[in-house]
């Protein structure tokens, strides 16, 4: 199913969730062979890229296979996130994203993030000014609500829409939940029902047939897979495949995963050197290889791995 978000027309609807220290240009370019239709990027802090942050630089970096691709800006200064909206537009992707749902403690704390669903008239002073300042789609990102008490991503989706945003993606959580518990789907249909721009569901989305579901049940017109991708790229083209035939596609044979694994290890290196790329392929690692035989032991491992020729010798070791 096509999905068009401003002036930008996605191949099919299946979209990658921005995740920190995720979604990088490797893991990114992996999702897009497996059939991403749009990829989001790691969530750049507006502030920093205004301070000049050397590090925001890299997170930035978008390859020209990768498209199309969403950029995704968090901070809380209508003036700066517009400002960096506008210096960063030449940058090759075709989607500015406003992060509006992050619980993590540090960014909440700074009223970033999920914070700014407590402020629905700081929402959309945020919103009107980017969407102002350049020419690309903005799309905006948000939860179900702060907590339990404060579940107003109605309220703020129809802000957002009426701010002049392009779509909105809704993660069924409250921020007080962070990933816990059951993601609700309902709300994200509420939301569906009350704007006329594109929703995006998002949460519990790890196979095929969850994807079928959250879209029979709320109407979206956009899934977004975070969790659910990780230690697996392949699952966007298995939900393509069951959308187009309605089969269920087995899980990758060994020999499937170890080449992935070195395909996304290969990568690191090249985008990260050696150092830092394999430390981080660790926690990759772990998740590739959960539910497959002597996984434990492996992770129990993964973290002495130091360079490409010990990562293959663990493979080679644990996945016969």
């Amino acid at each position: 199913m096509k999905l068009k978000i401003g002036n930008v027309e996605l191949e099919n609807n299946l979209i990658l969730a921005p995740m920190a220290g995720v979604t990088d240009l490797p893991f990114r370019l992996l999702c897009k062979q497996q059939g991403a239709g749009l990829l989001c990027m790691e969530m750049v802090s507006a502030k920093a890229i205004h301070y000049k942050n050397k590090n925001t630089e890299s997170l930035m970096e978008i390859h020209e296979e990768e498209n199309p691709v969403s950029l995704q800006l968090f901070g809380s200064d209508p003036h700066i996130m517009s400002e960096i909206a506008k210096q960063i537009e030449e940058k090759p992707f075709d989607i500015l994203d406003i992060n509006m749902g992050c619980p993590v403690p540090k960014v909440v704390n700074n009223m970033e993030g999920s914070a700014l669903m407590k402020d629905p008239k700081l929402v959309r002073e945020i919103v009107t000014q980017t969407v102002k300042a350049i020419q690309k789609p903005v799309t905006v990102k948000i939860r179900k609500g702060f907590d339990a008490a404060h579940i107003n991503a109605v309220e703020i989706a129809k802000i957002i829409e009426d701010s002049g945003a392009a779509a909105i993606a809704v993660h069924g959580r409250t921020r007080e939940q962070y990933y816990s518990g059951k993601a609700d789907w309902d709300i994200i249909r509420q939301v569906k029902e009350s704007v006329s721009i594109p929703v995006i569901g998002n949460g519990d989305v790890d196979s095929p047939q969850s994807a079928a579901k959250l879209l029979e049940e709320t109407n979206c017109d956009g899934i977004m897979i975070g969790r659910g991708a990780q230690g697996n790229p392949w699952l966007f083209s298995q939900i393509r495949e069951y959308f187009e035939t309605g089969k269920i596609v087995e899980k990758p044979t060994i020999e499937q995963l170890k080449k992935m694994i070195m395909e996304h290890a290969r990568l690191q290196v090249k985008y990260k050197g050696e150092f830092i790329g394999i430390r981080e392929m660790r926690k990759h690692t772990a998740w590739y290889t959960t539910g497959y035989p002597h996984c434990a032991k492996l992770r129990g491992r993964v973290n002495e791995i130091e360079d490409l020729s010990s990562l293959v010798l663990l493979l080679d070791e644990y996945l016969v």
